[in-house]
């Protein structure tokens, strides 16, 4: 057996992938969006243990299309409308494959100047895009609850800079929404934060965070000697996308000398409309802010971005350079392994760089309009159904409903739905009810995609 595959062979092998995954872009629409199998299905048909000797290409791209690709929830599906829809456009497949091919690691600027100095570029141009001011500092991570945690990081640094040589500093609290993801207490947790210092604020009929009462708590807690140091407000929350108002939590953070961080994982891009920028007030002046173009900016998943307006923090949070690590000065010279935890850094702003350039901000800002308008659309059809009730506000592409008939209901009607492989929904609870979810945000969804989903929902729903 060959130590490496020839050229020939990889260019054989190569074509055959490229082939595949035209096809498999262009038919999409062809496959159920979940598959009908039980846990364990695909590890009884894989063999136990690992070949001893090498096997021929082809035979691997076999079980690829055979084993494999049944067994996939295919989140690229424009009918995937469960948790948040995401999308791996074609251009960002492309750089995605480069990147693979390249495998470099940008740890510092020497080791890769090129992923150093782009992934600098284009996260300024969707610095701009997103129409924050450009002192702020964008830095690659794989996920926002690895960003969301760097940010609480700096926040820590900030307002107790000995943590970082002495350990745990009694009494750091942390605010959030009730409603925000799970990756902020996660975050408070992995830092050493703890559960019981991240309070949750109650949050308004349109599950927005009520500033009034962050006020209330932040000022109880200083008087009970606790050390108020971080809010993290929402701009799109997971379970029904509310915008929290980051104008008035500023103005509650500023009194304190807190650390503002935005989770604007989903909801950013939405920012790049002026006619929605008025959602996102506030967002210029907070200390950082995450956004993931692998949700709502059609980029293959992993890409997630961390912004923040002092970097200097960030870095003295997390810069510990080795001997073997240490490069020579100079100010133009960025080494990104000073602003978290990973020395390992993919290229992932290649593909990023492709999808904007391909794109452009118009065709972007088109398609996101698009999703939204498509949102209000189904919202008012859920409305005019007098089986169905709308239980949230839609301000991005995410529409909770349930059925009236209640929850056992509203449950069944989801399995039998998701059953059909025509159609994946996921659910949520608000105020002790079971809600449906249907997230919009796939590139490759069209409006007969939304419309056809409703009548099957409607169609599932006969006899409740």
């Amino acid at each position: 057996m060959k130590d490496n595959m020839s050229p020939d062979e990889f260019r054989k092998a190569g074509y055959e992938v490229v082939e595949w995954i035209a096809h498999y872009l262009a038919s999409i629409r062809d496959y159920p969006v979940t598959p009908a199998m039980a846990p364990g299905d695909l590890v009884a048909k894989l063999p136990p243990a690992a070949p001893e000797a090498g096997e021929p290409m082809e035979g691997i791209l076999e079980d690829f299309r055979r084993l494999i690709v049944p067994a996939l929830a295919h989140w690229n599906h424009p009918r995937f409308h469960a948790y948040f829809s995401v999308s791996a456009s074609p251009p960002g497949i492309l750089g995605e494959m480069l990147a693979g091919a390249l495998n470099v690691n940008h740890m510092v600027w020497k080791s890769c100047p090129a992923a150093t100095e782009l992934e600098q570029v284009v996260l300024g141009w969707l610095r701009e895009w997103l129409g924050l001011p450009p002192e702020y500092f964008g830095v690659i991570h794989d996920t926002a609850s690895v960003n969301t945690m760097h940010a609480i990081a700096a926040a820590r640094e900030a307002a107790a800079p000995e943590f970082r040589t002495e350990g745990a500093s009694p009494g750091l609290t942390l605010y959030t929404s009730e409603h925000a993801h799970s990756s902020v207490e996660k975050g408070a947790i992995a830092l050493g934060i703890g559960q019981k210092n991240v309070r949750k604020v109650p949050v308004d009929s349109a599950y927005r965070m009520r500033a009034d009462v962050l006020a209330e708590m932040v000022a109880a807690d200083v008087r009970q000697g606790k050390r108020p140091f971080c809010i993290v407000p929402t701009t799109g929350t997971t379970s029904t996308t509310s915008i929290d108002p980051v104008a008035e939590v500023l103005a509650v953070a500023r009194e304190h000398g807190m650390w503002v961080h935005v989770d604007g994982a989903y909801g950013g891009p939405i920012a790049m409309l002026p006619e929605k920028r008025h959602l996102y007030k506030g967002i210029e002046e907070v200390d950082s802010i995450v956004v993931n173009p692998h949700k709502w900016l059609f980029t293959p998943m992993d890409l997630s971005v961390l912004y923040t307006r002092r970097p200097d923090i960030l870095k003295r949070a997390f810069s510990l350079v080795p001997e073997y690590l240490k490069t020579s000065e100079d100010h133009r010279a960025v080494n990104l392994m000073d602003y978290g935890v990973p020395l390992g850094r993919r290229f992932r702003s290649l593909k990023l760089w492709f999808i904007m350039r391909y794109y452009g901000r118009e065709g972007v800002s088109r398609i996101l309009r698009r999703h939204l308008e498509w949102a209000q659309e189904f919202a008012r059809a859920v409305e005019s159904d007098p089986a169905f009730e709308l239980c949230a506000p839609v301000p991005l592409s995410t529409i909770c409903f349930r059925l009236r008939a209640g929850d056992d209901a509203s449950r069944a009607l989801l399995d039998r739905v998701n059953a059909t492989g025509k159609v994946f929904l996921s659910h949520t609870v608000l105020n002790g009810r079971f809600v449906l979810r249907f997230a919009i945000g796939n590139i490759a969804t069209t409006r007969e995609d939304v419309l056809g989903a409703w009548d099957l929902i409607r169609e599932m729903s006969a006899g409740d």
